[in-house]
This record gives C-alpha cells, sequence and structure tokens, in this order.
C-alpha cells in the first residue's frame, strides 16, 4: 500500500512540474515552447481530467502566440520593406504549422465548463502565397543585383539566396541557370604546380600522383584546385609545391656479429650425491633429474639500409598581383630496411622471435627513384594537411 502511494505521489509531483513548467513558458513568451509541451502531453488521454490543466495552457498559448504574430506582421507590412518579405512569409508559415499541430487532438473538451476549448483557426492559404511571390520576386531581383558585382562574396550570397529560392519555389525562371553562374563565378580556382629546385630527377608519377588532387577530397564549395590549367577559367591562387632537396643515403649493408648461450634439457640422469653415487629413494630406486646442457650459437647478421628525405616549401601565391600570402615548410622520410642472418651452432640457443631471419637472404636495393616515390606518398598525405589546416579563403 506504501509503494502504490508513493508511485502516486511521484507521477503528481512530475506531472505539477510539467504544468508549472508550462505555465512559466507562457509568462515568459516563449508560447510555442508551450504550445510542444501541451500537444506532447495531450497526445494520450486528452480528455482526461488530469490532463484539463494542458488544454486550458494550450488554449492561451495558442491566442496569444497567434496574436503575436498577426500584430508582428502587420507592423513588417506597414514598413514596406523589401527585406521583410523573408519574416512576413515564415511568420505565415508557422501560423499554419501552429494549427496544423493542434489540430489532429480536436475537439477537447473542458470538462468543468461542459464546453470544447476555443481555437480560432483561418485560412493562412492566400497570404502565404502571397508572401511567397513576393520573396521569390525579391530574391530574383536581388541576386541579379549581385550577380553583377565584380566581389566573389557578392556571388556566393546570389548563390545562397538562389537556392534558397528554389527550394520554397521550384522551378521559378531561370533560377537553375543563375545559380550555377553564381557557383562559377564565386569559386576561387587554385592552380596547382611543382618546381624542381633540387639536383636530382623528380619521378613523373611522384608528380603526377602529388599533385593529382582529385584524389585529395580538398574541392569544397568554393573551392576548386586544378593541376592542369583549363581554358576559360581565371585562376585565383597559385599553390606552388617546390622541391628544395632530396637526400638519399648510400646502400649500406651493416654486419654484426654476436653469440648466445642457453642451458636445455637432453634427458635424464641419475641424481648423484657428493661421493658419486645414486641417490635412491625409499623403495631402493635411483632418483632421476634431467640432464641439462649448455648450447650456443654464433649468429652473423646483416641489415640493409637506404633512405631518403624530400625536403619541399609550400607557396600560397595570389594570382592577381603575383604576390606571396604564406609558406609552409615540408619534409618527409623514407627508410628502407631488411634485415638476413647466417649462424654457426645450434640454433635453439636463440629465441624464437629471431630465428626468421636465418630464413631470409639480402635483397636488391630499391633504385633511388623508387625510394624517392615511396617518399613521396609521405610527402603527399603531409601536403594533405597542410591545405586542409590552411585552406584558402578569398
Amino acid at each position: 500500500m506504501q509503494k502504490i502511494t508513493l508511485s502516486v505521489l511521484l507521477v503528481f509531483l512530475i506531472f505539477s512540474c510539467g504544468v508549472k513548467s508550462t505555465e512559466s513558458m507562457i509568462s515568459g513568451g516563449d508560447y510555442d515552447g508551450a504550445i510542444n509541451k501541451s500537444v506532447e502531453s495531450l497526445r494520450t488521454n486528452k480528455d482526461s481530467k488530469g490532463k484539463q490543466d494542458y488544454v486550458y495552457l494550450l488554449e492561451e498559448a495558442f491566442a496569444k502566440a497567434k496574436e503575436r504574430d498577426l500584430r508582428d506582421v502587420d507592423m513588417l507590412v506597414k514598413e514596406a520593406n523589401p527585406a521583410n518579405f523573408e519574416r512576413v512569409y515564415n511568420t505565415y508559415l508557422g501560423l499554419n504549422d501552429r494549427q496544423e499541430k493542434i489540430r489532429p487532438l480536436l475537439p477537447l473538451k473542458l470538462i468543468k465548463q461542459g464546453k470544447n476549448a476555443t481555437f480560432a483557426f483561418e485560412s493562412y492559404a492566400d497570404r502565404i502565397i502571397e508572401s511567397k511571390t513576393a520573396l521569390s520576386k525579391y530574391l530574383y531581383d536581388n541576386a541579379g543585383v549581385l550577380l553583377k558585382s565584380k566581389i566573389k562574396e557578392d556571388y556566393r550570397k546570389a548563390y545562397d539566396d538562389l537556392a534558397y529560392l528554389e527550394k520554397i519555389n521550384p522551378g521559378y525562371k531561370n533560377v537553375k541557370k543563375l545559380m550555377e553562374d553564381a557557383q562559377f563565378k564565386g569559386t576561387d580556382f587554385v592552380n596547382v604546380y611543382a618546381k624542381n629546385q633540387t639536383n636530382l630527377v623528380i619521378p613523373k608519377r611522384l608528380q603526377d600522383d602529388l599533385l593529382d588532387f582529385s584524389t585529395y577530397g580538398l574541392n569544397d564549395k568554393w573551392t576548386v584546385y586544378h593541376n592542369a590549367k583549363q581554358k576559360n577559367i581565371s585562376y585565383d591562387y597559385n599553390l606552388v609545391v617546390n622541391f628544395r632537396e632530396i637526400i638519399i643515403s648510400p646502400e649500406q649493408i651493416k654486419e654484426k656479429e654476436f653469440s648466445k648461450e642457453k642451458q636445455i634439457k637432453d634427458g635424464v640422469k641419475n641424481l648423484l650425491d657428493s661421493r658419486g653415487n645414486a641417490v635412491k629413494d625409499s623403495l631402493g630406486r635411483p632418483i632421476k633429474v634431467d640432464n641439462l646442457k649448455n648450447i650456443q650459437i654464433n649468429i652473423y647478421e646483416y641489415k640493409q639500409f637506404k633512405s631518403c628525405q624530400i625536403l619541399a616549401k609550400i607557396d600560397y601565391i595570389n594570382a592577381r598581383d603575383n604576390q606571396l600570402m604564406q609558406s609552409f615548410q615540408l619534409s618527409s622520410e623514407y627508410v628502407f630496411e631488411s634485415l638476413y642472418a647466417t649462424y654457426k651452432g645450434d640454433k635453439n640457443a636463440c629465441d624464437e622471435s629471431y630465428l626468421p631471419n636465418f630464413n631470409r637472404r639480402a635483397v636488391p636495393f630499391p633504385n633511388n627513384e623508387q625510394m624517392i616515390y615511396d617518399t613521396g606518398e609521405d610527402l603527399k598525405i603531409k601536403l594533405k594537411g597542410v591545405i586542409t589546416q590552411n585552406r584558402i579563403r578569398g
């Protein structure tokens, strides 16, 4: 019985808190917050006595929200400012959406008064269409003005206006074509190329791979990278990969000789006392112990080694005035290593993890071109990191 009482009390407290928070929303002018909370509560058991507070609150919040929005629209219309068209349109949409949110719950009973709650619904269809028409014309005309500018930021604003227009009014005039124009005019085009300032030949496949920006995933809405200049495009920036130095070490084989010893079990033997006699157990049988012996191995280890280091500098250049904007230093290293070994003695004296080295043999060293290419793979990752963290913003 006590558990039931506590449960009922808990439900009452939760309900009371919900009602009070909804009342606070109305007092604070958050009418739509109060409407959402009331609607959510009334989705189940809407006609129960326990939900009556929410019916009254919903009625009050709806009336106040509608009165406020119509007052705002009236003021915006009287101002006759085209910049207000969007707010007028969205306000009418909000008025309509609010009604549609409540409509499925109707009728809502006011039990004590013996009648239904009153919600003064209206048809906003004509006003929504009128305001959308006015907004569409304003967005279209404004985008036309922006597209006559010579500033990329204006083209991007025009694109955003046109994209919004296409969203609210699909197929309006030639909006899609104008969006393509705005996209092209608002895009920063970056020409990427390499300069070899070293005394070595850079493998062509490395340059092609390094400058293949289609694999970088760096193009975004307003920035496009090209590693080959295209016709009819005026480039805004140059990104130059300057190979400053390529250091390739000689091919080396480092030799090392060392030995290892280990004690292993080699059968069993009789346990002997200090006089050399066999020690026996209580039944007179000789006691057996492990026969341990020492084994040794001499290891001749050979380590093949060759390294390559590339030092580069990344320059961002403004193509319009050929001025250097930023520079970043990059370095990358690739190391080729191969280890093999021979031995004399018992290889069981060696650690098990080392044994595979005895099955290996010397391998051909990679040539210089391959070394440079392998180093360039790491350089490509670092180059992508530099560009990602320092995107050009025109």
